[in-house]
């Protein structure tokens, strides 16, 4: 498929995943949470070059692995089989969290339970739920240098996941710099949440209507294809 070109047979999952894809750079360091942010390295055109970070040891992961290719040894943080580029390195998770925190990746891709107009991050726990635990998410959003959210526009009741407060135990305060779901990509500025581009076909109008959240306008607002 080329650039620019609709893929028919697409997933709203494969497409947030393919516009979060063109906020990546030549040379940056990236880490990808569970979920759509995962699908984010099957996007990344060959000329670009950049590492993947996972918190369970890893600097250099690639694209999924063709079925039957799997190495049953080589996963990501979220457990899910994972390749190689070249230059890849192994560590321990001390130096990987290490290197989070000290504030050496240039973006995190973080999947959200919900996200606030102020950026802030629900993202590990509903209440009543069991679960494993908050991972690196807390750390990801804190010390990433840009952070970006993937998510659903609603969630599974029909319920804008972009709010003006969070309801959920929160993950970090503050942190989120872009917003891409299904419906439009949205930007956290010190002012308030902008939207800057919808999702062919939703309009301005649809996303207005879907969103709790207050969204600010400064503009023409784009169509992402």
């Amino acid at each position: 498929m080329g650039m620019g070109e609709v893929n028919k047979t697409e997933s709203y999952r494969e497409r947030i995943a393919r516009r979060a894809a063109q906020e990546v750079k030549n040379g940056m360091i990236i880490n990808l949470g569970i979920g759509i942010p995962t699908l984010v390295a099957d996007f990344i055109p060959k000329e670009t070059e950049v590492l993947f970070h996972a918190e369970n040891g890893i600097l250099g992961t690639g694209p999924t692995p063709e079925p039957g290719q799997e190495n049953p040894m080589l996963c990501n943080a979220g457990g899910f089989p994972v390749t190689l580029v070249t230059g890849a390195s192994f560590f321990d998770s001390a130096t990987a969290f290490a290197i989070i925190r000290r504030g050496l990746l240039d973006m995190t891709i973080l999947g959200v339970l919900e996200v606030s107009q102020k950026g802030d991050i629900a993202n590990w726990i509903v209440p009543g739920k069991r679960v494993p635990g908050m991972g690196g998410a807390m750390e990801l959003a804190q010390k990433a240098k840009k952070v970006l959210v993937t998510t659903t526009h609603l969630d599974k009741n029909g319920r804008s996941k972009i709010v003006r407060e969070c309801n959920l135990p929160l993950t970090a305060k503050g942190s989120a710099d872009l917003i891409i779901t299904d419906m439009a990509v949205m930007e956290v500025r010190e002012d308030g949440l902008y939207l800057i581009e919808v999702m062919h076909p939703y309009t301005v109008a649809d996303v207005i209507g879907a969103t709790e959240a207050e969204l600010k306008i400064d503009g023409e607002v784009g169509v992402f294809e």
